[in-house]
């Protein structure tokens, strides 16, 4: 986790684009992975946190199987992080606090969103939308009950670093019989 919190440090002082930018990948009843770009809400002792509308086919997946990937691809640093673990949903209280939080336009998207659903068009989003702002006063919108959080629990990180002629750093850390081992890997 100190190895983390290091580079995602570098990679919010770089000024790169959407450092906090993860690919969530998941695996759903028939074994299909599916990959998406979520953004990292809070990272510390308990794991990775990200929100999502708990209906959508991530969440699906995640009831289904509660073992997740995370990408952090640093491109212009050359740096990647993988990180891998068991998902968990976070605290009803963790939900509403970030949800509260959030820009009014976004509480009003989470509600107007049926996220992961076939919808007829454009403009019956965009309907949803205006009704729902007629209907909430921006300061009250409450959190969605199908709206909240996740938190991915490592029990693998890999830090990679580009070199030349392909000679990257590979660090896997894994968690083995309640420790943490370090090992190099290959290119």
């Amino acid at each position: 986790m100190l190895q983390f919190h290091l580079w995602l440090e570098d990679a919010l002082k770089s000024k790169i684009e959407e450092p906090t930018a993860m690919v969530l990948s998941t695996v759903d009843e028939k074994n299909q992975p599916s990959s998406r770009i979520v953004l990292l809400k809070n990272v510390d002792e308990k794991g990775f946190s990200f929100f999502t509308n708990y209906n959508s086919k991530k969440a699906k997946d995640i009831i289904k199987n509660p073992k997740g990937s995370l990408l952090f691809p640093w491109h212009e640093m050359e740096r990647q992080v993988r990180v891998q673990g068991v998902i968990e949903k976070v605290s009803e209280k963790e939900s509403d606090e970030y949800f509260r939080h959030r820009p009014a336009g976004s509480r009003i998207g989470a509600w107007a969103s049926p996220q992961s659903e076939i919808i007829p068009s454009r403009e019956y989003l965009e309907k949803l939308e205006r009704e729902l702002k007629e209907e909430f006063v921006a300061e009250s919108i409450p959190r969605p009950p199908y709206w909240g959080g996740y938190r991915l629990i490592p029990n693998l990180y890999e830090f990679w670093q580009g070199r030349e002629n392909r000679l990257h750093d590979r660090i896997e850390y894994i968690y083995e019989k309640s420790r943490w081992l370090k090992r190099r890997l290959a290119p």
